[in-house]
């Protein structure tokens, strides 16, 4: 017996029979008329083979294979109602639910230890599944649900992807102790004697310029890159024991260059800061497991000044 040749609502009359006694009884329970009733207990009965239920006076007594049925039978029709109560909320204490969001790796170490601590008070049965950037498939990705949601600098999705900007994150200079180019600046770090370093840039991309980069070509200058890698806290042990500079991203660059205790300067011009945005799919704007987790991620990461009132303006 296959499933997919029953008709699934044959089972909710099954049950008010079996629960009320009687055709007429589960009828009125159902709000249904008694042939109504009759017609689709006799289908069951016909689908299953067995007559489930026989008269003795004026009650209907189940057979053994409808007390065999009652019991599940009962639990699936009293999981598919609770699940139907609480779709239009979310309780992250008694979910059991598990989401899967795509962010940089830079970003587990600033937004993970928060969101577990946050887990681990408000929603223990809460699991968390992170993910690598795939800008090729995020659309898609978000749209059948693998994920949940995104995180990621800014970038155009489709009109059936949501955005939201998170975070400003300023840019700042890495440079070890007892550098020599920061005596000229009397600890700091001017733009000639920048552009006189040689410098690591950190990136999964083999010739994409960063951000330091193009602002520096739009003022006319360029540095050198002498080493390309893909790690920062590999880049910050370097520039510990080189004359190397690193730039990156300011809340990172204080987790990841703790270690090793080097030097962070201010930028010696305005770079363009490091925008974060959270992504998610339009499917799931009203969604409140999904909007919880948005609500979370958007707490714990921290917005700025300048993303809030963005955010206010979309």
């Amino acid at each position: 017996m296959h499933i997919e040749r029953i008709d699934l609502n044959l089972f909710k009359v099954f049950e008010a029979v079996l629960r009320e006694g009687g055709i007429r009884a589960a009828a009125r329970a159902l709000n249904l008329s008694q042939p109504a009733v009759s017609h689709a207990l006799a289908r069951l009965r016909e689908n299953l083979g067995d007559a489930l239920f026989e008269r003795q006076g004026r009650v209907m007594v189940p057979t053994p294979l409808a007390r065999s049925l009652a019991g599940p039978v009962r639990d699936s029709l009293g999981a598919l109602e609770t699940t139907l109560r609480t779709l239009d909320r979310f309780d992250p204490a008694s979910s059991r639910r598990r989401f899967t969001v795509a962010m940089r790796a830079q970003l587990e170490e600033q937004l993970l230890p928060p969101v577990m601590q946050r887990l681990g008070r408000e929603a223990p049965g809460v699991d968390l599944t992170t993910t690598p950037v795939d800008w090729r498939s995020l659309g898609a990705s978000l749209a059948d649900g693998t994920l949940d949601a995104a995180i990621d600098v800014a970038g155009t999705l489709g009109p059936d992807v949501r955005r939201r900007r998170l975070r400003d994150e300023r840019m700042v200079v890495i440079a070890r102790r007892g550098h020599p180019l920061l005596s000229r600046g009397r600890g700091g770090l001017s733009l000639p004697a920048y552009l006189e370093a040689e410098h690591i840039r950190v990136s999964l991309r083999r010739h994409r310029p960063g951000l330091e980069d193009v602002e520096l070509a739009r003022l006319g200058f360029e540095r050198r890159i002498r080493l390309r890698c893909q790690n920062h806290s590999a880049a910050c042990r370097i520039v510990s024991q080189t004359d190397l500079l690193l730039t990156m991203a300011e809340p990172y660059a204080r987790i990841v260059n703790e270690p090793y205790g080097n030097r962070i300067l201010p930028a010696p011009i305005p770079f363009p800061p490091m925008d974060s945005y959270l992504y998610w799919h339009a499917s799931a704007e009203q969604d409140p497991a999904n909007r919880w987790l948005r609500k979370m991620i958007r707490a714990e990461l921290g917005v700025t000044r300048g993303a809030a009132a963005q955010a206010a303006a979309d």
